[in-house]
């Protein structure tokens, strides 16, 4: 029998992550050089390195017989939760009523453009994630570049809603903002917010890395500028060091009672409610304590330090220009003034200029311009410095926090020896372009 693929699904291209994972898999057991054994230099993922806090895990184990269905919002005493979690961390005093529960934060994205109608306003760069979701739902959809600060400017979100004649726009904002590391200031979202108050723009904001701002007293959620119009998404994937959790949430915006039951219907049709253990090992992480605390001020720290050395290597890179994270464990670093020295070796888009960077001896994964939704001559790439042995470091740092600029400088050096080793080889193929002797095998990358 021959199985006939609905075309919906046969136009949808595999996710931009999964194809460089497929892509370094096939790379890792076929490198050209027989007597290289290297794996590569991981700048590519963005997962935490640190492992899961100890009150989620061990309240996983203790909830791990609970096999009934649990309520397709999520269970109360996560609701309520993340209700105090999110008064105590970011200062939002929203009830459990307006809180559902998901399998993600991707699932409740993908499951809130599902029921919002209007074309959808995508800030580039933007996260890989965004566009597919978009494209699998059919929805219209407007890019809007940044400028040279990488931050929306209000006054080309206002141009570009005009031109849209939607009763409803949707904007999707991210912030703290994968692939930057920038994170919006209280002005700027006030700001952006009286646009959207202006022309009737509904925001998704995608703050799953609001925990990780480096000065975690000045991030400002969208749900508090703009509580009327504002869809606020996180989870324990970044936060908790718990992608493979699958657990995230969203909250209404006020007064959203007709779209809490469209939305609790498509949950219900699509997967029911997420795992009863899981929801409950969550309540832990979700319940503000100072082992949890102690969890998260010790992460960002680690990962401001892992930024302001990543950051400070590119930009003594000639030629290298980079964004200075204010959060996440990403940066975007442009390397355009290269753009001569690369189509002269023959690379003339970002995925083979991310190709490129992977072939015999330079080994060194990174996510290139074109699946961050920037042109595809765009010489940009997202730098994921996450590439060390999260649970050694954390217990090192807890041992032994650096205090001086030098003392963070040493340990990241001794502590993250791929991240250091990864950008001097991104700085060694850059060269070899410039001299015009690049690896021979640039050529032939697949």
């Amino acid at each position: 029998m021959r199985f006939v693929i609905d075309q919906q699904v046969e136009d949808i291209e595999l996710p931009e992550n999964l194809k460089l994972n497929t892509f370094l898999q096939e790379f890792h057991s076929d490198c050209q050089d027989h007597k290289c054994d290297f794996g590569f230099y991981g700048f590519a993922f963005g997962q935490s390195p640190f492992p899961v806090p100890g009150v989620v895990c061990d309240a996983l184990v203790r909830n791990s017989a609970k096999g009934a269905y649990a309520a397709v919002p999520g269970i109360p005493e996560l609701r309520s939760a993340i209700s105090r979690y999110n008064k105590h961390y970011f200062g939002m005093d929203v009830s459990p009523e307006r809180i559902y529960v998901g399998p993600g934060t991707k699932e409740i994205i993908f499951n809130l453009l599902e029921i919002l109608h209007g074309t959808v306003i995508l800030p580039t760069p933007a996260w890989l994630g965004y566009l597919p979701q978009i494209r699998f739902l059919k929805k219209n959809f407007h890019m809007l570049s940044t400028r040279a600060n990488k931050k929306i400017h209000p006054d080309d979100l206002k141009r570009l809603a005009l031109r849209l004649h939607d009763r409803q726009k949707i904007l999707i904002l991210n912030n703290p903002n994968n692939p930057t590391g920038l994170v919006y200031g209280r002005q700027e979202l006030e700001e952006i917010a009286a646009v959207c108050r202006e022309q009737n723009i509904a925001v998704i904001a995608d703050e799953i890395y609001a925990q990780t701002t480096f000065e975690y007293a000045q991030f400002v959620s969208m749900g508090r500028v703009y509580p009327e119009g504002t869809f606020v998404t996180n989870g324990l994937s970044k936060s908790h060091a718990a992608g493979g959790y699958r657990l995230g949430y969203v909250i209404f915006p006020q007064h959203a009672v007709d779209l809490k039951a469209q939305f609790k219907k498509i949950l219900a049709t699509e997967y029911t409610a997420v795992s009863t253990p899981i929801q409950h090992a969550a309540v832990a992480g979700f319940e503000p304590g100072r082992e949890i605390g102690k969890y998260f001020e010790t992460t960002r720290r680690i990962h401001q330090m892992m930024a302001e050395y990543t950051h400070r290597a590119f930009c003594s890179i000639e030629g290298v220009r980079a964004t200075k994270p204010d959060g996440t464990f990403y940066l975007l670093a442009d390397f355009n003034s290269f753009s001569g020295h690369l189509h002269r070796a023959g690379i003339h888009t970002s995925q083979k200029f991310s190709e490129s960077l992977m072939v015999h001896p330079y080994h060194t994964a990174v996510v290139g311009g074109d699946s961050l939704v920037l042109e595809r001559t765009d010489f940009s790439a997202r730098i994921a410095y996450v590439d060390y042995d999260g649970g050694a470091v954390y217990a090192r740092y807890i041992d032994s926090p650096p205090k001086t600029a030098s003392e963070r400088t040493e340990f990241v050096q001794k502590n993250a020896p791929r991240v250091v080793a990864g950008i001097k080889m991104i700085e060694r193929f850059l060269a070899d372009i410039k001299n015009g002797a690049p690896g021979q095998e640039i050529l032939t990358a697949p």
